[in-house]
């Protein structure tokens, strides 16, 4: 069976679910050394939390959590790559890749795959930025994982 997913408002979440993701809040940043002491704390049972942790998850978590290929047509110049690179770092994205093709006619294909978990903009600035960079022909997602 394939798996779907919707995006709910949290006010119309059985409240179960809602304390869920309270209990990985809090373990996540630590607020809680275990998961019975997050449990007891936010009132839900063990059994509830393990039955939908695994189901259960911030919108803004799982657009974060990603891995993005983004394919680009450079000018064959001294920097225009280097500047690429600054700027997704400068964003807090984590190159993990570089391809680039051998120039030709004057162009430069260059496939990069960026970890985005902890970028500071969304995909889409980023994105922005890139195609207004001088020397930059053409930029495109061509896969997200």
């Amino acid at each position: 069976m394939t798996a779907r997913y919707y995006v709910v408002r949290e006010d119309i979440l059985p409240e179960a679910i809602v304390k869920t993701i309270q209990v990985k809040d809090m373990l996540k940043r630590g607020e809680a050394a275990t998961v019975h002491e997050a449990v007891e704390r936010v009132g839900l049972s063990r059994s509830a939390f393990y039955k939908y942790k695994d189901g259960v998850y911030p919108l803004s978590e799982l657009d974060r959590e990603r891995i993005v290929t983004v394919s680009m047509d450079l000018d064959h110049r001294s920097g225009i790559l280097s500047r690429v690179l600054g700027l997704v770092a400068g964003l807090e994205g984590n190159v993990l890749t570089i391809n680039q093709s051998i120039p030709l006619q004057g162009l430069a294909n260059v496939v990069i795959s960026v970890d985005t978990s902890y970028m500071t903009e969304e995909l889409s600035a980023l994105m922005d930025r890139i195609r207004s960079l001088e020397g930059v022909r053409k930029a495109s997602v061509i896969g997200q994982g």
